[in-house]
């Protein structure tokens, strides 16, 4: 690797290590291998440099809980839409000790947002394109062929998401289970 993937590298072990607001420029560094300089030469800055480590941690998890996908290159799930969304969450929650880490972190970003516009800025498209990234990896909608089915039901996975991970970071004893959002989504549709 190169100095430029070191610093990544290092920048993404700090993030998960000590948080996104104390980790310094040194930090990165130590963790690296590199240089201070390297810092600016490659990404100009210590806070663009965290926030591509951010976001790629961020894809990582996604890669980590998207189902493998099939013959076809689409994932592979079930027909029935009730067995799909248990599959997909059953997946998501089986991973949720591992990725405390990367929630904790999210939710430390989330808290910076109103004092941080770049970091919101720098953020935003990739969370559009996470939404995407969702619906065609746990759900295997085509967002080229089904923009708006893509779109709504990346919508409700990114939220279904944040308030399950949130809760198994609180309380993973009543955190939901695959079952009760199953569950809970049959009775919200079926009136059950």
């Amino acid at each position: 690797m190169g100095h430029k993937e070191d610093l990544l590298e290092g920048a993404k072990r700090c993030l998960l290590e000590k948080g996104y607001g104390r980790t310094t420029a040194r930090d990165i560094v130590a963790a690296s291998g590199t240089n201070l300089a390297s810092i600016g030469y490659h990404y100009g800055s210590k806070d663009a440099l965290l926030q591509q480590a951010f976001l790629a941690l961020t894809e990582e998890w996604g890669d980590r809980v998207t189902p493998p996908e099939g013959d076809g290159g689409a994932p592979e799930l079930p027909a029935d839409p009730y067995e799909r969304f248990h599959a997909v969450w059953a997946r998501l929650i089986a991973a949720a000790e591992a990725s405390r880490p990367v929630w904790k972190l999210q939710t430390e970003v989330v808290t910076r947002l109103d004092d941080d516009e770049k970091l919101r800025d720098a953020i935003k498209e990739p969370q559009r394109e996470g939404r995407l990234g969702i619906a065609e990896g746990m759900l295997g909608i085509d967002p080229a062929a089904e923009p708006e089915k893509a779109r709504v039901a990346g919508l409700l996975c990114q939220a279904l998401a944040t308030g399950v991970m949130i809760q198994w970071m609180v309380d993973p004893e009543t955190a939901p289970s695959a079952d009760d959002l199953t569950a809970g989504l049959k009775v919200l549709m079926e009136g059950q």
